[in-house]
């Protein structure tokens, strides 16, 4: 079988669900990832290298925590699946061994704790949906991060957020109580 490359002008507007887009996606070759909202196909933009160092020392903290130490683990831009007809791609998220042993045998897994990082690109009502998806499915904790504001945004339910800078310490609470660090440790 030969694939060809996508261009994003050429996606397709008659997917329905989840499944009908995977199985489209498998079989057409593209760049970067996507997320699927209820029909609509969103090309969601690749980290940038500013970013990457946020990235980085979240990856690195988490390495510290007992959660890692048991086999859990945090992966970048790995889908979250909403519903059956939504699936986000987080910049970051955490799943547990078991999570990722069901992963291993195809269930579709939701993310409990998911890590965004906020683009230029990005509006207030774009933050506001993804919030409310996560916790749509089932999430228990959600953290934006603002790299111009130096803040992280805490989301403990769509409706309630804390914003965390500067020298105050932020734990991943109740999923990780250990994931926890200065916030101005991560921008410098």
């Amino acid at each position: 079988m030969i694939t060809t490359l996508v261009q994003t002008d050429a996606l397709p507007t008659d997917l329905q669900t989840v499944e009908e887009f995977e199985h489209w996606q498998r079989q057409h070759v593209s760049e970067g990832s996507f997320e699927f909202l209820d029909g609509r196909i969103i090309q969601k933009e690749s980290m940038k290298q500013d970013e990457a160092f946020i990235a980085n020392f979240l990856l690195r903290t988490f390495m510290q925590t007992t959660a890692f130490q048991k086999g859990d683990m945090l992966l970048p831009e790995l889908d979250s699946y909403v519903s059956e007809t939504r699936k986000r791609v987080p910049d970051l998220s955490y799943f547990t061994v078991d999570e990722i042993q069901q992963m291993r045998q195809k269930v579709r897994v939701k993310s409990k704790f998911a890590i965004e990082i906020l683009s230029d690109s990005e509006s207030f009502e774009d933050v506001i949906e993804k919030v409310q998806d996560y916790f749509d499915a089932g999430g228990l904790l959600v953290w934006y991060i603002v790299p111009k504001q130096q803040k992280i945004y805490v989301y403990v339910s769509p409706d309630e957020s804390k914003a965390f800078k500067g020298n105050e310490i932020i734990a991943a609470t109740p999923v990780i109580p250990d994931f926890q660090f200065e916030v101005a440790q991560m921008f410098s």
